[in-house]
């Protein structure tokens, strides 16, 4: 919807005066205030905040929507953490339920990719001693000898808190450390919900908020780029997404270092937290909207297909995402384990650009930075 389109609909449905004084803000490119954040998520229907974020999203990206070529790697699923959230990771003393990858079966993985047009290789998993400081930097120097040209998006504060300390190094260090071994950007992951109140009730143990947050301003220093998550739809109040995003703003204004924000939705299969019921489609779309509004200062909202289905993720491209990760493959099985619609994630570059074009959009394939590898818009997809 067009910002007349918008003022036409403002003008004809009985809005308050306040989510009007809110909607004028957004439309003349100023910032709503916490509060105001908080009275959408409690008061704007979703036809208000898909509206207003459609329009903040085709002022940064027109109708373009951005995929890339990548694959995942998971090095372990074995945790020396027990978040109440996760339906993926196995205690050490559980360990024969899960997986531990060596650099050398990890490289395996990786050259099963030489002969296809993938451009990033995203890697996390869990928290073991055994896949330390030493582990990494040699892992990445390993890939970046073998395939330079790969992009190695890795780790999220809460792998690098704990390798750090283990190794009695500062994130400064650790972080530089990284960045000399090959590492390209970081994921979003770990953030989970930044108030205290409830990070502690269903992430205990891992870093705080503050040292996630520290681990990515030290990352930016070095000229890096990272992304940004929430994990939303559980026992979060309203006031608790807004401080998550208010905290993601704030440190976006001093850096400018987050590439995307990407909404990650509870689900509650077989894990601690099954008695809590998962968010409505609806509550999904109204998140990725008032996300797309509130955090003015990021460029772009990604809906997470393999989390929430293709059909969703779609739908959220009229709701203020404009971009749908990535290609994927089956290598990914954090979501799926915990009740994803997607049970074997994989999109071929086809498939993700029709997916696009479907939703009457723009398909542009990215690198990990941003920068266009194709327009298919205008270009023909290649046989994979």
């Amino acid at each position: 919807m067009k910002p007349e389109g918008l003022q036409t609909y403002l003008n004809s449905t009985h809005i308050s005066h306040e989510l009007k004084k809110i909607a004028d803000k957004v439309l003349s490119n100023k910032r709503i205030s916490f509060e105001e954040g908080v009275l959408l998520f409690e008061k704007a229907d979703l036809g208000f905040v898909g509206a207003l974020a459609h329009v903040v999203k085709h002022k940064k990206t027109g109708d373009k929507v951005f995929f890339n070529r990548n694959f995942h790697v998971e090095p372990t699923n074995i945790c020396v953490y027990t978040c109440s959230f996760c339906s993926y990771s196995r205690l050490i003393k559980q360990k024969e339920e899960g997986w531990e990858l060596s650099v050398t079966q990890i490289l395996d993985i990786i050259k099963k990719w030489d002969d296809k047009p993938v451009t990033e290789v995203h890697i996390t998993g869990g928290v073991i001693p055994k896949q330390d400081f030493n582990f990494y930097t040699e892992l990445f120097q390993k890939i970046k000898q073998h395939r330079p040209q790969l992009h190695i998006k890795a780790l999220t504060p809460v792998e690098y808190h704990y390798i750090f300390k283990k190794a009695k190094i500062s994130y400064a260090d650790g972080m530089k450390a990284m960045k000399e071994a090959g590492l390209g950007s970081m994921p979003g992951g770990g953030a989970e919900i930044f108030a205290p109140e409830i990070r502690d009730q269903i992430a205990g143990g891992k870093c705080s908020a503050q040292e996630w947050l520290s681990i990515h301003e030290e990352w930016h220093k070095l000229g890096g780029k990272s992304n940004a998550t929430m994990l939303y739809g559980h026992i979060e109040k309203f006031h608790h997404r807004i401080d998550h995003l208010e905290q993601l703003r704030q440190l976006q204004d001093k850096t400018g270092g987050f590439n995307a924000f990407i909404p990650l939705k509870f689900r509650n299969k077989d894990n601690q937290m099954s008695q809590v019921p998962e968010a409505s489609i609806i509550e999904d779309l109204r998140n990725y909207a008032i996300s797309r509004i509130y955090l003015d200062n990021f460029d772009h909202i990604k809906a997470y297909w393999a989390m929430i289905g293709r059909s969703t993720a779609q739908l959220a491209l009229h709701f203020g995402a404009d971009d749908l990760d990535g290609t994927i493959d089956d290598t990914t099985k954090i979501y799926s384990m915990a009740g994803a619609e997607e049970k074997n994630p994989a999109l071929s570059t086809q498939q993700l650009v029709e997916l696009i074009k479907q939703a009457g959009l723009r398909p542009i394939e990215r690198d990990t930075l941003y920068h266009t590898v194709h327009d298919f818009s205008e270009l023909p997809v290649e046989t994979e």
